[in-house]
C-alpha cells in the first residue's frame, strides 16, 4: 500500500480522505468506489505548478477517459487545468457544468460527424486529428458553420515505451497517429496546412501508458523536436503547439514504484528539461507545451470497497474469495492482467496467512480482480478494498449480467458525500422498449 496522510492504516482499519473503510461500507454499501478528493487536487496543482515553474508557457489537460463525471471536471477546473477529451459525451459532460471550451483537446481515431460538429459548436480549444478523410470532413463542417478551427495531428514518433502491449500506442502498427519514420506524417502535415478553414497549429504524440522509464519520454521529445525541425527545414512551417500526451506510470502492486505528489512531479521536469534543451540545440521555435497526465492525477485516488462472500477452497490447488461486484466495474484484469493490491480493509494489523484468488460475481469464468492475494483470513462478510481503481474502473464499467454500477463518492477532510449516485434496478429499464 502506498500510504499518505489521506490513504492510512488507523487501528488496524483503512482509512481514506479521514474517513473509515468501515464507516463508507455501512453509510454507502458495497461494491463502492471511493475517490480521495485532496490527492486529486493536490495532483493537479503539482502538475500546474512543475509546468509553470519548468517550462512557462503551457498547460496541463486532465485526461479525462481515465475517469469522467460531472464533479471531476469541477474539481480539475478548480485547480486551474484543461482537459483532454475523446468523445461527444465527455465533451457535454464537462460543458454542463461550464468548463472552459478553449481548455480543451478532443481526441479520437474515429470522431463522427456529429462529435465534430458539437466540438466546433461547442468551441474546443484544439481537435486532434488522426485522418486525411477527419481533415476534409473538419474542414466542410468549419467552411459550413463559418468557424476556424484550431487543430493538431496525431504523429507515432515510433518509441517503445516498456508497457503491456495493448497499451503502448506508439508501436508502428498502432491504430493511432501518423508515422514520422516512415515519411506519412510530413504528407499529412502539407495536407492539412492547405486547408482554408482549419488552423494547424501543431502536432501531438503519446507514446503508451502506465510508463515508469524516464527515458521513454526524453527520446519522444528528441523525436518530435527534430521532427519540428525537418518541417521548418522542409516546408518553412514552425508550430506554436507541442502535445506530448501523458502515459505516467502509477503505482498498484509491488513490483511498481512508490511516489509521493510531489515525485510524479519529475515527469514533467524531465519532459521540460528536455524540450528546453532540444528548441536551443534544433534552433526551432519554443512551443507552447500541452501534457496529457490522467490516471497519476487519479488513479491512486481510488479505492473499491467490497463485501467478501462465499469462499470456495479447491484443496491444494487454489482457494477463492468471491466478492459482490466483479468485472462489471472493474474488467482491467479480464482485459489485460492487470495487477492491483487487495488488501482486508478491517484487518490491516492481522498477518497476510493465506493466498486467496478474488473472484467476482459474474456469470464469467474470466471474472477476476487480482490472484495470488495474500490476506489474512478472509470471512464472509469482511470488507475487502482494491487499491488505485481511481483510473479505468468506473469509466469501463458496464451492467454485464444487468449487475448495477456502484456509485462513486469523494472524501475529503472526513466527510464523504456522492460524485455519481446509485443506479437502481429501474435505471437498467430506462432504455429498454
Amino acid at each position: 500500500m502506498n500510504q499518505r496522510e489521506t490513504l492510512k492504516n488507523k487501528n488496524g482499519v483503512l482509512e481514506i480522505g479521514g474517513v473509515s473503510a468501515t464507516k463508507l461500507a455501512k453509510e454507502f454499501g458495497t461494491p463502492l468506489y471511493v475517490m480521495d478528493q485532496a490527492y486529486i487536487e493536490n495532483m493537479c496543482k503539482v502538475y500546474k505548478e512543475t509546468l509553470e515553474k519548468e517550462y512557462g508557457d503551457g498547460l496541463i489537460c486532465y485526461a479525462s477517459k481515465a475517469f469522467s463525471c460531472k464533479e471531476i471536471y469541477r474539481i480539475v477546473n478548480n485547480a486551474g487545468i484543461g482537459a483532454d477529451t475523446v468523445s461527444g459525451g465527455e465533451i457535454f459532460t464537462a460543458k454542463s457544468v461550464d468548463f472552459p471550451m478553449e481548455k480543451i483537446c478532443f481526441h479520437g481515431n474515429n470522431k463522427t460527424k456529429a462529435e465534430l460538429e458539437f466540438a466546433v459548436n461547442s468551441g474546443v480549444g484544439y481537435i486532434v486529428l488522426d485522418a486525411y478523410s477527419e481533415a476534409d470532413e473538419l474542414d466542410l463542417i468549419c467552411k459550413k458553420l463559418n468557424k476556424t478551427q484550431k487543430v493538431l495531428i496525431r504523429v507515432n514518433p515510433g518509441v517503445e515505451a516498456h508497457t503491456h502491449h495493448y497499451i503502448q500506442t506508439a508501436k508502428v502498427d498502432s491504430k493511432f497517429g501518423f508515422s514520422i519514420d516512415s515519411g506519412e506524417a510530413l504528407e499529412i502535415v502539407k495536407f492539412v496546412s492547405k486547408k482554408s478553414n482549419i488552423e494547424l497549429c501543431g502536432l501531438h504524440c503519446h507514446i503508451g501508458s502506465q510508463i515508469f522509464e524516464s527515458k521513454s519520454f526524453a527520446l519522444a521529445v528528441d523525436k518530435m523536436t527534430g521532427f519540428y525541425k525537418t518541417i521548418k527545414t522542409e516546408l518553412g512551417l514552425e508550430f506554436d503547439v507541442l502535445n506530448m500526451g501523458g502515459g505516467f506510470g502509477i503505482y498498484y502492486a509491488e513490483d511498481d514504484a512508490k511516489k509521493t505528489c510531489a515525485e510524479y512531479a519529475d515527469y514533467i521536469k524531465i519532459i521540460a528539461k528536455e524540450l528546453k534543451y532540444n528548441v536551443i540545440v534544433k534552433g526551432i521555435k519554443k512551443p507552447f507545451l500541452i501534457l496529457e497526465p490522467g490516471r497519476s492525477i487519479v488513479g491512486e485516488a481510488g479505492v473499491t470497497l467490497y463485501t467478501a462472500g462465499r469462499i470456495k477452497d479447491i484443496k491444494s490447488i487454489k482457494k477463492y474469495v468471491a466478492i459482490d461486484g466483479g468485472m462489471f466495474d472493474n474488467p482491467r484484469f479480464a482485459l489485460y492482467q492487470a495487477k492491483y493490491t487487495v488488501i482486508a480493509a478491517e484487518k490491516l494489523n492481522e498477518q497476510p496467512i493465506e493466498k486467496y484468488s478474488i473472484a467476482g460475481k459474474c456469470c464469467e469464468s474470466g471474472d477476476i480482480i487480482a490472484e495470488d492475494c495474500m490476506l489474512p483470513k478472509i470471512n464472509e462478510g469482511d470488507l475487502l478494498a482494491v487499491l488505485s481503481t481511481g483510473a479505468y474502473n468506473y469509466s469501463m464499467s458496464s451492467n454485464y449480467n444487468r449487475n448495477l454500477i456502484p456509485p462513486v463518492i469523494m472524501v475529503k477532510d472526513g466527510e464523504a458525500r456522492y460524485a455519481v449516485k446509485p443506479q437502481t434496478y429501474e435505471d437498467l429499464l430506462r432504455n429498454d422498449v
